[in-house]
């Protein structure tokens, strides 16, 4: 039996995983009635998908409720606690991994980008380094054209790991 949320990547990371989480939900008192299964199930739906755990990435869809466990009642308060076990995709970029992406704005220090999930700052100094070796033109150049034609699709790399990942615009991914 997997441990809750173990996400194995020893062998290779992928962008997509199906892993077991737990999660535990308040109900108010006004919802106890005939339907409270589905209820519950309703509440852990909107609790989770589209959120995002620094620990186990972007939980994407519920698949499969595993167990509800017994409602504890909270102590003069009323509600009810249910902690249930679930399954979920979640999708979890890493360090290295390629993606592809739309730019959404360009700003004097770099620019934005959304993959999926993911918004993405792209500092110019990293798009700099990298446009230099290929494109002989003046980074504000590349950025004023890149401005002109936003929701552009680009290719990005995960170069580093933060709340906000900061990527570099991969050399193949637009032609001047």
């Amino acid at each position: 039996m997997s441990h809750p949320g173990k996400i194995n990547c020893a062998l290779r990371p992928q962008m997509f995983y199906h892993i077991k989480l737990e999660h535990e939900i308040l109900l108010h008192p006004k919802y106890f009635g005939p339907n409270l299964t589905e209820t519950v199930k309703t509440k852990l739906f909107s609790d989770v998908e589209g959120t995002c755990s620094g620990k186990y990435g972007f939980i994407i869809a519920v698949t499969n409720i595993e167990h509800i466990g017994a409602g504890i009642i909270q102590p003069n308060r009323g509600f009810v606690q249910y902690r249930i076990v679930y399954r979920a995709i979640v999708y979890r970029p890493f360090k290295g991994e390629v993606v592809d992406g739309i730019v959404t704005q360009v700003t004097k220090v770099g620019v934005f980008a959304e993959a999926g999930p993911l918004t993405i700052f792209i500092s110019k100094y990293s798009v700099h380094r990298i446009l230099n070796l290929k494109v002989q033109r003046s980074l504000q150049t590349v950025l004023m054209k890149m401005m002109r034609k936003r929701a552009r699709r680009c290719r990005l790399k995960i170069v580093l790991e933060f709340v906000l990942l900061v990527c570099a615009l991969m050399p193949v991914t637009f032609s001047l």
